[in-house]
């Protein structure tokens, strides 16, 4: 038979163009999709010879040969599996509508052959035209187990392709030898095609050898540490394999090693780092599990396969059920990848409970590396809110170490309704925040969170079980509701009288002071939550917290600040002096009450409880880290308002 010359299949001249135009990320899978191939080849004619031994009883010798030659400029890679002839080339490379692959695992399925489990991977056709990424012309010889006549396929990947008998095919299996592009000199190199191997398919079971005749190498060491039993795996060697896996130093803070079973079938070999990864909050960082098909790697950088609130993870998932082609760079789009995805989840979740309930203390270092990311789920991945908010850890205003929310709520108050949180820059910054004043008064506890993503679960969230969690920052305190430690305020100082003319010097600020601040805040009122500060700055009840507002404004380069509410607390001297010069002015300006006495009149008295207004405002804006307005008419008031103190 003469040589003939055939044109591709409509699809597959498309999928050349793709190819043509950087379809894979990386030009060196080439060789993983080859060896992947010829992998597939040997497992086949290895299968096949169960039932017809006579196809390998001259060579049962399974490998896989990659050679290089400088001169020629050509990569070479050959395997002894089972083959292919005319129609299989012109079927197999010059069409994608079906692969051999696909109509073997048919045949096997239809056969039910007890035995098996034949390790088969991906479609021979599909990754193969990754050759064309680096090669201007691509040769396949091929003689097919069984058969004496033997073939050879060529192309240059421009639409047509020939086919012709060929004495020089190989005594059984395929040889694929590449002409490489005048830019492509790296991959003639014997170090460069070695480290290909390691990273991409060492633990391919085929061996693979560099080289030719006697100096060839073995290059892979043919065996995956997670497909071994845990009984024959020791401790030394799982660590080995974290450090490999994950480029790491530190040794592993937990491990996590099963095989799933069922409608999806894969094998995970997890580790949990004891040290935080350098790029862990880093935008362009990549995941750190490894996606096999039944031990070739496929990627390092599939985000379906572990959700971002997981990426701290390192190790290798390896799956009996995914296929090996193009698809690979389109993984998100499987639906095997989401159900491998969930088992995983609730694998590793399941095992982090544990961890947390058996060793407390471990696990609250755990919590201090990895906790900020391990929050993000609560935001991001509702499905499993439930089983992260029994994870999650806080620091406390009452009580040293962390605590977990259904610690907390074992602890609450008698008629406490809510989970009371602040957010904020720092624990240490929080607990001197005057909005905690009446929760620590009453012993009532605060959850301190302090890492950005707080400010985002917490609204996303809601509540934990039938608790609503609240921001001590945001509404009315409720403090009433509560029984609390307090003390009762005795009316020994004074007689009912003198208290009910004090709430109404209280009333009387308040109003003045709505109207002297109109323009720059929602409210005044008294404060239920304030003991010891004079005045704070909270959130109406339907609006952004104060510190979410203030993160947002950071990363959108500014805006205008809500306005909030000040509160202003009744029984601190400053408020109670400013109470009684604010009635004595609403009385026509007379003599106040309070110590010191005198006469306020006069728009000199205004113009004293204006700028104290303002001053107490800022004085709030401070405290809540907010930047003033007006910073030098602050320090204008400031300054008069001392030195009257010291001329006093």
């Amino acid at each position: 038979m003469s040589k003939e010359t055939l044109s591709f299949q409509a699809e597959v001249s498309r999928l050349l163009d793709i190819v043509a135009n950087s379809l894979y990320s990386n030009k060196e899978v080439f060789l993983r999709e080859l060896i992947s191939n010829a992998s597939d080849a040997c497992d086949k004619l290895r299968y096949a010879a169960i039932t017809e031994p006579e196809l390998a009883r001259d060579d049962q010798d399974y490998r896989i040969s990659i050679s290089f030659d400088p001169d020629q400029r050509t990569v070479t890679v050959a395997d002894s599996g089972i083959g292919m002839n005319r129609d299989e080339l012109i079927e197999n490379l010059g069409t994608i509508a079906s692969s051999g692959t696909l109509k073997f695992m048919d045949q096997l399925e239809q056969a039910k052959d007890p035995q098996g489990a034949v390790n088969l991977i991906g479609q021979f056709g599909v990754g193969f035209y990754s050759a064309f990424v680096v090669a201007d012309k691509v040769e396949v010889e091929s003689r097919k187990a069984g058969e004496h006549q033997g073939w050879r396929w060529t192309s240059d990947g421009r639409g047509e392709f020939t086919v012709e008998p060929c004495d020089e095919a190989p005594a059984r299996g395929t040889r694929v030898r590449l002409r490489m592009k005048a830019s492509e000199d790296e991959f003639l190199s014997d170090q460069r095609l070695r480290r290909i191997v390691q990273t991409y398919s060492d633990h391919i079971a085929i061996p693979i050898y560099l080289g030719e005749g006697e100096a060839a190498e073995q290059i892979n060491t043919a065996s995956a540490l997670w497909t071994r039993p845990k009984s024959e795996i020791s401790e030394q060697q799982y660590t080995e394999f974290y450090h490999h896996a994950a480029h790491a130093m530190d040794d592993p803070w937990m491990r996590l090693h099963f095989k799933a079973e069922g409608k999806v079938e894969f094998t995970c070999l997890l580790f949990v780092p004891s040290q935080k990864p350098f790029d862990l909050f880093n935008p362009d960082r990549k995941h750190g599990v490894k996606l096999y098909v039944r031990r070739i790697f496929i990627t390092d950088d599939c985000e379906e396969l572990v959700p971002a609130y997981l990426r701290f993870l390192r190790g290798v998932v390896d799956s009996e059920d995914l296929p090996l082609n193009v698809s690979r760079e389109v993984l998100q789009h499987n639906p095997l990848v989401t159900k491998i995805r969930k088992t995983l989840v609730k694998r590793v979740l399941g095992e982090l409970k544990k961890k947390a309930e058996k060793e407390p203390e471990a696990y609250a270092q755990f919590w201090e590396t990895f906790g900020a990311v391990l929050k993000e789920g609560l935001y991001e991945d509702p499905e499993q809110k439930d089983a992260l908010l029994e994870l999650a850890r806080f620091r406390s205003s009452t009580r040293d170490g962390l605590v977990s929310l259904e610690g907390y709520v074992q602890a609450m108050k008698p008629g406490q309704e809510s989970i009371y949180i602040i957010t904020g820059d720092s624990p240490e910054a929080l607990k001197k925040s005057p909005q905690l004043e009446g929760f620590q008064a009453k012993g009532v506890e605060v959850l301190l969170l302090s890492d950005p993503i707080d400010d985002f679960w917490t609204s996303a969230v809601g509540r934990y079980k039938d608790y609503p969690i609240k921001s001590v920052t945001r509404g009315s305190a409720e403090l009433d509701r509560i029984a609390g430690e307090e003390k009762a305020e005795s009316e020994a100082d004074g007689d009912v009288q003198e208290s009910k003319a004090r709430e109404a010097d209280v009333a009387t600020l308040v109003a003045y002071l709505k109207t002297s601040l109109s323009g720059e805040v929602k409210d005044v009122r008294a404060s239920q939550r304030l003991t010891e500060s004079a005045c704070c700055l909270v959130a109406d009840e339907g609006d952004m917290d104060i510190h979410l507002e203030r993160l947002l404004r950071q990363h959108t380069n500014g805006g205008d600040a809500s306005k909030r509410i000040l509160e202003i607390n009744p029984k601190h001297p400053l408020i109670r002096r400013l109470a009684e010069r604010a009635s004595g002015a609403a009385n026509g300006g007379g003599a106040s009450a309070g110590n010191g006495g005198g006469s306020h009149t006069g728009n000199g008295g205004q113009d004293e409880l204006q700028d104290a207004a303002l001053l107490l405002l800022d004085q709030a804006r401070i405290v809540e880290g907010e930047t003033l307005t007006d910073p030098s008419s602050f320090a204008r008031r400031l300054s008069q308002l001392v030195a009257k103190g010291l001329a006093a």
